[in-house]
């Protein structure tokens, strides 16, 4: 899984750019990492949808509970 993980890095992200510094990079691939991998990948223990999806369905299914309370 993590050779998976850095494959998408390498090719996706950090293959095609340039950084001023080393601080400068290492943000923004965390940022890439929090933004794009982490929101956008689909995760196969809720479901095979994205974390993003799996929450709003989460969170309408709540609001749906306590309006028919």
């Amino acid at each position: 899984m993590a050779e998976s993980f850095f494959a998408t890095l390498k090719t996706e992200f950090y293959y095609r750019r340039m950084w001023p510094t080393r601080a400068r990079a290492t943000r923004d691939v965390g940022a890439w990492i929090e933004d794009r991998y982490n929101r956008r990948r689909r995760h196969s223990q809720i479901g095979n949808v994205t974390p993003v999806d799996f929450e709003l369905r989460y969170s309408n299914q709540q609001a749906e509970v306590q309006l028919a309370a």
